[in-house]
């Protein structure tokens, strides 16, 4: 035992050991950061501060000389602690990866060659050019020799553009961001007026700054005041300013207005963005309640209804309840769309009885086709009768069953309750069809889910249990209402769909097996055809000839019959005649005899030929005729088989 204890504790231990391990061991050598991370998006936020130093700090202390002579030594430590930053964010830029067909490209030379083919490289390392040796040469109070750092501008607009993707409030992000824009313009505009003031000379006229030499103009934090508040004036045009004397004036007067046109052009136009898309996303959140009023004041409807409408727009904008879910998240993908409506309708989907026990798919596809709606108070959400087109699921507030007078309560649904299913899941003997069984109203403002039939039968084909108890619960409130029919038990008893899968399986089989067996006997009788057709060719190739000899034989008999006849006259008729009326006698005679003797001898031997052509001709006629009782069989044999064959098929 102790030892199997001892052998868990190191189990446990062996874990955290690795973590601290994996934290503690980096190699800095293959270190890549992901331009995704959060790691990479920081660190934009912190170069912020270097590049608005350097844009404010520099031009700052270049015209007011004095806080550059009291602050020396601070404004160096501040410059090259800059400098650092300006260092490390060039060595991170070796080290950013980048996506290539869909994968982070981590190879260090590779990453290193991308980057200093990059334009960014460029204006980086201008950036960081040791300008500061300058000093030597124009003195240590030139601030201006470090301009090159401005050159970095590029990282500001990158962490810019992150933070309005990230953050929350976007339009109050773009107008924070011109603010910035228009301080550090206006900062600017100050310290070149300043230092005018100083190459013309202080107080020489109204329109400089006055003479220094006055305690009340000396200090410091009062000539920046000053500069600022007369630049803010002339940048923003709203004039009250000096007039101006010189022409050095005049030209820097006239530069001021040209840029305060821009900036005036570029604020208002930001701010009527904002306020668009302000707008934009209101119509999208909610239903345009100015269409609707004109729509209302148009057709002159009753106060009443007006009123109805009014505090139902009113509820919506106060209680921030949206009712086009499905329309904002449509640009979404269905995985993101999924995860969103799970987290804002889990948690009452979870209350409905029929889905606590549920698959987890069963309501991922559920909450999808979820659509919110909102009832005001003493409205009804269904009334006893009409027909049911989708079941509700009640989200918040409270609705009264009712009876038809509209006051008697029979019950009150709550937070989970669900109703309207009775409709819509087609229960046999179910008395009342598809239409309603009871009046629901809501008391107060109540937030439903309605689900369709479509979309309910569409999910819970994949999802029998479900069915089973939505069906059953529906039988017991029939049955209670006493609108259940009586029904036998094999009806009542619903098929099991692995039943069904089954029975098709195995009537698939049979069907697959009868199919084999009628090709095999296609196939067989097609080559029996064949063999008897040529057995047939092989008897018929001599009846040509025999049926031709025996047509000409016939001929040349019937010539000689006829001639003998022509010759012999009319006794031979009425020999014929008499032998008819009389009596043949045995013995008696003549000479005639022995000539009708050899007639009908010839005679017999022409109706021996004629006979025997005859009788060739029946059996030629009679083996044709054979033959294509036989072809005419087979034929309707082989059709009957394909017609069988395609029925089969079909019903497979």
């Amino acid at each position: 035992m102790n030892k199997n204890d001892e052998g868990k504790e190191n189990k446990e231990q062996n874990p955290k050991e690795k973590k601290k391990e994996e934290t503690t061991k980096i190699n800095w050598k293959e270190w890549v950061t992901d331009p995704s991370e959060e790691f990479y998006y920081t660190w934009l936020q912190i170069m912020i501060l270097p590049i608005c130093y350097n844009w404010v700090i520099i031009i700052f202390r270049t015209c007011f000389y004095a806080i550059e002579e009291k602050f020396l030594a601070v404004w160096l430590t501040l410059d090259y602690i800059c400098d650092l930053f300006f260092v490390l964010d060039t060595v991170i830029g070796f080290r950013t990866g980048f996506l290539e067909q869909g994968i982070l490209v981590r190879d260090l030379s590779i990453l290193k060659t991308r980057y200093q083919r990059s334009p960014r490289f460029k204006w980086d390392i201008a950036s960081l050019l040791p300008t500061d040796l300058l000093y030597l040469k124009l003195g240590i109070h030139t601030p201006l020799v470090r301009v090159n750092r401005f050159l970095r501008t590029g990282r500001l607009n990158e962490a810019l553009d992150r933070m309005e993707t990230r953050t929350s409030y976007p339009n109050t992000f773009r107008v924070a961001k011109l603010m910035l824009y228009i301080f550090v313009l206006i900062h600017w505009n100050a310290c070149v007026y300043f230092s005018l003031s100083n190459y013309i000379g202080f107080g020489a006229d109204p329109w400089v700054y006055p003479n220094i030499s006055n305690p009340e103009f000396a200090s410091t934090r009062r000539q920046y005041f000053y500069c600022f508040w007369f630049s803010t004036l002339i940048l923003t045009t709203v004039g009250d300013t000096p007039t101006p004397e010189r022409e050095e004036e005049y030209l820097f007067l006239i530069a001021d207005m040209l840029i305060a046109v821009l900036v005036f052009a570029s604020v208002v136009g930001s701010m009527g963005d904002v306020i668009s898309s302000l707008r934009d996303r209101d119509n999208v959140f909610f239903p345009n309640h100015e269409l609707v009023k004109g729509y209302l004041r148009s057709r002159r409807i009753s106060k009443e209804l007006q009123k109805r409408v009014n505090d139902w727009y009113q509820h919506l904008h106060i209680n921030k309840k949206i009712t086009r879910e499905n329309e904002i998240l449509q640009h979404l993908p269905l995985t993101l769309q999924t995860a969103i409506a799970v987290s804002v309708h889990l948690p009452t989907l979870s209350k409905v009885t029929i889905f606590q026990n549920c698959e987890t798919s069963l309501l991922e596809q559920l909450v999808l086709k979820l659509t919110p709606q909102v009832y005001s108070p003493g409205e009804y959400v269904c009334k006893k009768g009409d027909v049911g087109h989708e079941m509700y699921i009640i989200k918040e507030g409270k609705l009264a069953v009712v009876a038809d007078d509209g006051v008697t309560q029979f019950a009150v649904l709550g937070d989970g309750n669900f109703f309207g299913e009775i409709s819509i899941l087609n229960i046999k003997g179910n008395k009342s069809g598809n239409r309603r069984t009871a009046n629901i109203r809501s008391i107060g403002h109540s937030d439903l889910f309605s689900l369709s039939k479509e979309d309910l039968t569409e999910t819970l084909l994949e999802y029998p249990a479900a069915k089973r108890l939505l069906e059953e619960k529906g039988r017991q409130i029939l049955t209670k209402m006493g609108m259940l029919e009586e029904t036998d038990e094999a009806e009542g008893e619903v098929e099991k769909t692995e039943d069904k899968v089954k029975r098709l399986e195995a009537s698939l089989e049979t069907l697959q097996t009868k199919l084999a067996r009628l090709i095999a006997e296609l196939e067989s009788t097609a080559r029996k055809m064949m063999q008897r057709v040529e057995q047939l060719e092989l008897q018929t190739e001599g009846w040509e000839g025999i049926v031709a000899e025996g047509a000409q034989g016939e001929i040349e008999e019937r010539e000689k019959v006829k001639e003998r006849e022509i010759g012999d006259g009319k006794g031979e008729g009425e020999e014929e005649k008499e032998d008819e009326e009389e009596p043949i006698v045995e013995g008696e005679r003549g000479e005639g005899d022995g000539g009708e003797e050899c007639l009908g001898e010839k005679e017999k031997k022409v109706g021996g030929n004629e006979k025997r052509v005859k009788e060739k001709k029946e059996t030629g006629e009679e083996l044709i005729k054979t033959e294509t009782e036989d072809q005419e069989r087979d034929e309707r044999i082989w059709g009957n088989k394909v017609i069988l064959v395609q029925f089969i098929i079909n019903r497979g």
